[in-house]
């Protein structure tokens, strides 16, 4: 623990000494921000951790890893020391290589390829079930350091997200603990730290959800009135069937207490469809609606898009490449409803996230005879999903302009909504 105490102490000393990019921290409206897992280690890159998330125990073995992820990150413009084999080899030999997200350099070089795509930042994941791990606790504080530096330097915001998921009955006040640990360590100072109405945004993930859930929501209302306390606006990241109590949503009049209580509410929408048929429809029967209760109580909104899912490698379940890409229709599609129910935000879910293959950032075919183990891109670029998630982020940008100076954005046609 105290090695990871002088690790912190030292990185976040350093993002004092980073000059910041002039950027507009306060508000959601026009900006598109992806969620930022920054989970990934590997042997040898000075975590001691070993490996995480590229590869999980095997349970059909005593001892050996397996690769859990089902999409690899492309990591041709990474140094020498920033690339980690990861134990498997293409036809004609050659390793695959993967990164960790505990090196400085490559989250720097994300943040940047933010920057150079139009991605106006990221919500940093921390993951409640770690706060009592003390060495995986060291590396999320390290990953979070190069995040706040690397914002700074390329001009993005950032903001954290707390994800409940795992989290056991009465441990919820664990997450409050740790905000007001990172505050004292000057987190809400940076000048790149999201606020909305000039107070900074707290995103609390996991309020609400019918399974998997030990905490209770009467713990998720004392923890949003801890975080409120504390001078901050509070975003919750919902299920599909919050509003409606169906779904994968608890049916419990609480729920929508809570809901009346945030600031943003933010619905998951990850494995909710499948087709951009199914995304249509899914605005017009929930996002249109949500909206409509976000404006009646003065409350924003900030709908979910991903560009895919598949996580045969890390479940043993399912088929490869389970909610197909479609060579980025299936993205676009859920971009352009978001914007046509009335969205001025979108979250994208996620920036790095190569568990279940929902990573928009640089990504690769399957080595030669790897096929049968990772999805592609379909034969596009590594950077195409970068290049869609800039796009809709000017379209959110040029109609938060136009509504600002008045003008009023001109409709799509009908034929062009769908």
């Amino acid at each position: 623990m105290i090695r990871g105490i002088v690790i912190l102490a030292v990185v976040f000393a350093a993002v004092g000494t980073v000059k910041a990019e002039p950027v507009d921290r306060d508000g959601l409206e026009g900006r598109i921000l992806c969620g930022y897992q920054g989970w990934f280690t590997a042997e040898g890159d000075g975590a001691a951790i070993g490996w995480r998330h590229w590869k999980q125990r095997d349970p059909a073995r005593t001892e050996g890893s397996r690769i859990s992820v089902d999409l690899l990150p492309d990591v041709s413009e990474l140094d020498s020391t920033e690339r980690f084999s990861l134990g498997v080899t293409d036809t004609s030999g050659r390793p695959v290589e993967v990164f960790s997200s505990h090196l400085e350099p490559t989250v720097r070089r994300h943040f940047r390829w933010m920057k150079d795509y139009g991605i106006d930042g990221v919500f940093v994941q921390r993951f409640a079930v770690m706060l009592r791990d003390p060495d995986t606790l060291s590396h999320h504080d390290t990953v979070l350091a190069h995040c706040r530096a690397a914002a700074a330097t390329e001009g993005r915001v950032y903001a954290m997200m707390y994800d409940l998921t795992g989290l056991r009955d009465g441990r919820v006040h664990d997450v409050l603990d740790d905000w007001r640990h990172l505050r004292r360590r000057g987190v809400c100072d940076d000048p790149t730290y999201l606020h909305l109405d000039g107070r900074p945004l707290v995103a609390v993930w996991g309020v609400g959800f019918a399974q998997g859930r030990e905490y209770s929501l009467t713990e998720c209302r004392d923890l949003m009135d801890g975080l409120r306390a504390d001078g901050c606006r509070v975003m919750i990241g919902v299920p599909t069937g919050w509003r409606t109590g169906d779904r994968d949503a608890v049916s419990d009049p609480m729920l929508h207490e809570i809901a009346r209580s945030a600031d943003v509410i933010s619905p998951w929408t990850v494995g909710r469809y499948r087709t951009p048929d199914e995304a249509t429809r899914h605005a017009d029967r929930h996002w249109a609606g949500d909206l409509d209760w976000c404006r009646d109580h003065a409350i924003e909104y900030l709908p979910v898009i991903f560009p895919g899912f598949s996580w045969h490698n890390l479940t043993g379940r399912s088929t490869l490449g389970e909610i197909p890409r479609r060579r980025g229709a299936f993205f676009e599609r859920q971009a352009e409803e978001a914007v046509r129910v009335g969205a001025t935000a979108i979250y994208v879910a996620m920036f790095d996230e190569c568990d279940e293959a929902t990573a928009i950032f640089k990504c690769i075919e399957p080595p030669p005879g790897l096929a049968d183990r990772f999805i592609g891109l379909d034969g596009l670029p590594a950077d195409h999903y970068l290049k869609l998630t800039g796009d809709a982020g000017r379209r959110l940008r040029s109609l938060r302009d136009a509504s600002r100076s008045g003008v009023t954005a001109p409709a799509r046609p009908a034929s062009d909504q769908r």
